[in-house]
């Protein structure tokens, strides 16, 4: 069936590639679906990946972060050009970081997800050495946000015999109620980082760029439910990688990102709900494919074992540890089953 605002948007993409780029590509590909903003722009000699969002300004955004960080890191795209609400960059990679990892072994599991995290630390390095902090904006800064990301554990609940009366959401929330002081790329989920031709991991999507700790983003990260490295491991990645120059003793740090992981993991327990009311259970193969919420039951284990063992590294989300579990074990149950 013919999709003529589809038709119209390549139309205006291609339009704008010729301006821009000096030819119109010979094939445009859509590789997370006609949906996505982004598309593959292909060339005799390359592919460059072109960006026309409902909101221009994060369009724009996205560029500005992009060109600040480029003299400085090699870990994320090069902006080659934006017409009016199209933004032009070099294309990362046709290999999503979340379908490559599952076809290693642990080892080299391990190695890739390293190099994730390193890269991570090296964009905010890389931040730091623009003036992008006075500039973007503070993310989670307001008491509703946060209101909201600590009560969302609510979400537990239906696995359990409740949340316990010792998790004090009052001392959660002002814990996890941080200044923007670091910049972060946001939404680090492994559907956003590609490995190119070079072998790098390199990070994608900038459009949510803005400021808060820092270990949010490795958070997004380690709490992705289709990430498939087991949370000790990446709590040993963690110590491996870590920039002391980062402005964090290491000790706070991985307080904070405990805290954090747990409450990120219970939001991407409730858009998995969310999900399966509305479309049911998924595929895993689609999941990854689609770069799509994580709608399989195999997932939601995953992603509460994940919160289990966070929640147990910080002593104010302790007391959540055994709602992850038993959420785990339901899960589980279900894949099985």
């Amino acid at each position: 069936m013919a999709d003529g605002k589809f038709d119209e948007r390549l139309a205006y993409i291609a339009e704008a590639a010729r301006a821009v780029l000096g030819a119109e590509p010979q094939k445009i590909s859509t590789p997370g679906g006609k949906s996505r903003s982004s598309m593959r722009l292909h060339y005799p000699d390359r592919t460059v990946i072109a960006t026309l969002r409902a909101n221009f300004r994060r369009t724009h955004l996205e560029a500005y972060v992009l060109e600040q960080l480029a003299p400085h890191c090699d870990d994320i795209p090069r902006v080659l050009g934006v017409h009016d609400d199209v933004l032009f960059q070099s294309d990362t990679g046709e290999t999503r970081l979340s379908t490559e990892i599952i076809e290693h072994d642990p080892e080299d599991q391990l190695e890739l997800a390293a190099e994730a995290c390193a890269a991570i630390f090296r964009i905010q390095a890389a931040a730091r050495k623009t003036r992008l902090h006075e500039m973007l904006p503070h993310l989670g800064a307001n008491r509703d946000w946060i209101a909201n990301f600590v009560g969302s554990v609510d979400a537990l609940e239906p696995y359990s015999m409740g949340v316990p009366g010792s998790f004090d959401f009052s001392a959660v929330a002002s814990f996890v109620e941080r200044a923007g002081v670091q910049f972060l790329k946001w939404d680090c989920r492994a559907g956003n980082a590609a490995i190119g031709a070079d072998g790098f991991v390199r990070w994608f999507d900038f459009e949510y760029a803005g400021l808060r700790h820092g270990a949010e983003d490795f958070a997004w990260l380690i709490g992705d439910e289709t990430w498939p490295i087991a949370p000790d491991k990446m709590a040993d990645i963690m110590i491996d990688t870590f920039d002391p120059d980062c402005g964090h003793d290491i000790a706070d740090y991985l307080e904070y990102l405990s805290a954090y992981i747990a409450l990120h993991c219970v939001q991407r327990l409730q858009l998995i709900q969310k999900e399966v009311r509305r479309r049911g259970w998924l595929s895993q193969e689609r999941v990854r494919r689609l770069d799509d919420a994580g709608v399989h039951p195999a997932f939601a284990a995953q992603l509460c074992r994940t919160g289990a063992y966070f929640s147990a590294q910080c002593r104010l989300t302790a007391p959540l540890s055994r709602n992850f579990e038993a959420a785990s074990r339901a899960f589980r149950a279900m894949a099985e089953g």
